[in-house]
């Protein structure tokens, strides 16, 4: 069984929806440094997804430092990174344009996205 919920939705890519899942697992503590990490065949059985989307989905996860991966072991949730406050907000840059450009789309104000981001933050124990 995985240790995160993903249902995934039409118009957005498989691979693009299971890695955002991960981690939200992670930031929500569902899942922590160390822990095991399902493999690419458990993915891909237990989402009935290619086993190359599953690959990708590991492989984009080892690449931003998210998961860890070994041999005999494979891979697991990795420790946070030490890089600082400036480098990991720069990797939020082409999420946060998506935000601003849907909610332009929509009509809507920036402190309704404020409210919107703060609510969020909060109901995933942000400080």
């Amino acid at each position: 069984m995985l240790p995160f919920a993903v249902e995934l939705k039409p118009g957005v890519p498989v691979a693009e929806q299971i890695i955002y899942h991960a981690k939200k697992a992670i930031v929500s503590g569902r899942l922590k440094p160390g822990d095991k990490f399902p493999s690419i065949r458990q993915l891909s059985l237990e989402l009935s997804i290619n086993h190359n989307t599953a690959q990708r989905v590991i492989a984009t996860l080892v690449t931003q430092g998210v998961l860890v991966t070994t041999p005999a072991v494979g891979s697991i949730v990795a420790e946070p990174s030490a890089g600082g406050k400036a480098d990991k907000a720069e990797l939020l840059g082409a999420d946060l344009e998506r935000v601003v450009v849907e909610a332009r789309k929509l009509g809507l104000e920036f402190s309704d996205v404020e409210k919107g981001l703060w609510a969020h933050w909060q109901r995933l124990g942000g400080k």
